[in-house]
C-alpha cells in the first residue's frame, strides 16, 4: 500500500527516480479506483442504451428507469472519481516522468510521447513505445537524475 501512495507524497516531484514498482503500483491504484467509482456509471448507461435500442424511441423512458432503479447514485461515483482524477492529474505525470529518468532519459520524452500518441497512426507506435519504456528496468548505479533507488547508497556490500 506504501507503493501505491508514495507518488501523492510526492505529488508535483519531477526531480529524482523512481522504480517500477512505485509506477505500476499507482497505475493499479488508479484502476482500481476507476472501476470502482466509474464503473456503476458506466454499466447503468450502457444499460440503458441497450434498453432504448431494444425499444426505438424509448430514449427518455430508458433513462429515467436508469435514474429510479438506483443508478443515480452511479453519477455520484462518476462525480467522485472526476475529482479523484483532478488531485492524481499531476502526480501521475510526475512519477512517469521520474520513472523515465530512472531510464536516464528526459522527462520531456514523456511529453513528446503524449503529443505522438494523439497523431494518427503514429499513436499506436508511440503508446506502445512509452509502455515497453516504463517496463524496462532503470540504469543501475547512479545516473545523472540521482541515484538508483533500488541501492540508495551506491555502494556494493560485498564488493
Amino acid at each position: 500500500m506504501e507503493w501505491m501512495i508514495l507518488p501523492f507524497k510526492r505529488y508535483a516531484d519531477f526531480a529524482g527516480r523512481s522504480r517500477r514498482r512505485e509506477f505500476w503500483m499507482f497505475s493499479l491504484l488508479n484502476a482500481i479506483l476507476a472501476s470502482i467509482l466509474a464503473g456503476p456509471f458506466l454499466v447503468g448507461v450502457i444499460g440503458a442504451g441497450l434498453l432504448a435500442a431494444g425499444n426505438p424511441g424509448a430514449g427518455d423512458e430508458a433513462f429515467e428507469t436508469m435514474m429510479s432503479g438506483g443508478f443515480g447514485l452511479a453519477f455520484i461515483g462518476l462525480g467522485l472519481y472526476g475529482l479523484y482524477t483532478l488531485a492524481a492529474f499531476i502526480p501521475s505525470i510526475a512519477v512517469a516522468v521520474r520513472r523515465l529518468h530512472d531510464r536516464d532519459m528526459s522527462g520531456w520524452w514523456y511529453l513528446g510521447l503524449i503529443v505522438a500518441s494523439m497523431l494518427p497512426f503514429v499513436g499506436f507506435l508511440a503508446s506502445i513505445a512509452m509502455l515497453v519504456l516504463f517496463v524496462l528496468p532503470g540504469t543501475e548505479g547512479d545516473n545523472r537524475f540521482g541515484p538508483d533507488p533500488k541501492n540508495p547508497m551506491g555502494e556494493d556490500v560485498f564488493a
